[in-house]
This record gives C-alpha cells, structure tokens and sequence, in this order.
C-alpha cells in the first residue's frame, strides 16, 4: 500500500512559477512509474507529466513542455512537479498518481495503482 500526499498548490498570476511535491508512504517509489494529472472542474482528468524508476526522459502532454518538469528525490520518496510560466488554464486541482513495479512510463489514469488527495493550483490573468 502507497500513501501519497500532494502539497505545493496556491493561488498564482500568470508568468509565475510553483513546485509541487508528492511525498509518498509505506512504500518507496524508487522502483514506481509516477505521473502527474489534473482535472478542472467539469473535465476529466487529463495527463500532464510522467516518469519511471530507471530514468530516461520524462513525458510530458503537449500544453506543458518547456514549462513544466517533473522529477524524483528517491531518498525522500518524493516526486515534484516544477510548473514555470503559468497560465490561466493551467487552473485545476492536480494529482500525483503512482505505479509500482512499472519499467515504462505511463499516461492513462486507470493504469495508475495509487493517487493522493490532489492540491489546487489557481493561476489568476
């Protein structure tokens, strides 16, 4: 069993910048595919970022490269989420979301074992 538990979200102008953090418990995630999602009010939940435990390049949906990068720390079983440049429809409540045991990076929500509670990220134009 994972624990995950976002933290990092507020409220932003347009053109700034917030780091997320996903710490994770009773399970290491060093060895976890992990994405970032998240779902406006009225939409599904949409992928933007994801990583897998052997490296290589992350994976990011097209409205967020070269804004956002995620990221690990392993010895803090923490993953991040970097958003630069923010814009107003980045708005939503996101979620980080974890897969153990994966050795591929995946996109799809319902290929993801475990989720945190998500934090809110409002960016104001």
């Amino acid at each position: 069993q994972v624990h995950l538990v976002e933290s990092g979200g507020g409220l932003v102008q347009a053109g700034d910048s917030l780091k997320l953090s996903c710490t994770a418990s009773g399970r290491t995630l060093s060895n976890s595919a992990v994405g970032w999602f998240r779902q406006a009010p009225g939409k599904e939940r949409q992928f933007v970022a994801a990583h897998t435990w052997r490296g290589g390049s992350p994976y990011y949906a097209d409205g967020v490269k070269g804004r956002f990068a995620i990221s690990r720390d392993n010895a803090k079983n923490t993953v991040y989420l970097q958003m630069n440049s923010l814009k107003p429809e980045d708005t939503a409540v996101y979620y980080c979301a974890a897969r153990p045991s994966s050795i591929v990076v995946v996109t799809t929500t319902s290929e993801y074992d475990y989720w945190g509670q998500g934090t809110q990220v409002t960016v104001s134009s």
